[in-house]
């Protein structure tokens, strides 16, 4: 009798051992598999662009984000632009960096009375870290023979030193104030402000230091209105 009951007694801790180690292995396939989910998602959502497939890039964003008009509010008012159909990579560039945020972290840094008010930088870290991030890509000029530079269109800035094919730099514009035909075909011209150009030359005349950078910033807050 007392054999059966050691028996039995036996037979039961084994199997609530078994049942133990069983969930065991259960709670950790879960836990990696929630950490295989969890790498997916980061990858399937981790930025593409790059200094190296920018045509390929904003050429399939242009498709997939069809705006051209942006909102800029200011402290001194708000600037609406338009954007040039005829400037597909220009335009799909400058709805990404709104979309972004980018703008939001820029402001006005240099105007030069009677010439530009010239917008897209700033003293901010976050701004150096998000141009970092994309390797400070170009873009190719998309020069128009009917896209000049009259008052109040909006171009892209670009480096003048070492740079015979004329890229862009992305980031930073400016709008003119009046007409400036010297500036033809040497920077692209992508959109023309619609509304406010009395904000822009507000900021035009405003009290700089020798860099002609504003003595009181003028930040940016960009949106896409449609």
């Amino acid at each position: 009798m007392m054999q059966k009951l050691f028996l039995y007694l036996f037979l039961l801790w084994s199997l609530s051992c078994s049942n133990k180690k069983e969930n065991k292995v259960v709670k950790v396939v879960k836990s990696k598999q929630k950490i295989t989910l969890k790498k997916q998602k980061i990858k399937r959502n981790k930025d593409s662009l790059n200094n190296k497939n920018t045509v390929a890039y904003f050429t399939e964003y242009g498709k997939q984000n069809p705006e051209t008009l942006v909102r800029f509010k200011t402290r001194l008012g708000d600037i609406v632009i338009k954007l040039f159909q005829d400037t597909p990579l220009h335009r799909a560039n400058f709805v990404f960096l709104t979309k972004k945020g980018f703008f939001n972290t820029t402001c006005f840094h240099r105007v030069v009375p009677n010439f530009i008010a010239q917008g897209g930088n700033s003293e901010s870290m976050k701004t150096v870290a998000f141009k970092n991030k994309y390797k400070n890509y170009k873009l190719p000029p998309e020069f128009r023979k009917n896209r000049k530079h009259l008052r109040g269109i909006i171009a892209a800035a670009r480096d003048w030193d070492d740079n015979p094919n004329k890229l862009s730099t992305p980031f930073e514009f400016y709008i003119t104030v009046k007409n400036e035909p010297h500036l033809n075909f040497e920077h692209t011209v992508f959109g023309e402000i619609i509304q406010g150009m009395d904000v822009v030359d507000k900021i035009t005349k405003l009290k700089t230091g020798k860099d002609e950078w504003p003595l009181n910033d003028v930040f940016i807050q960009a949106e896409i209105i449609k």
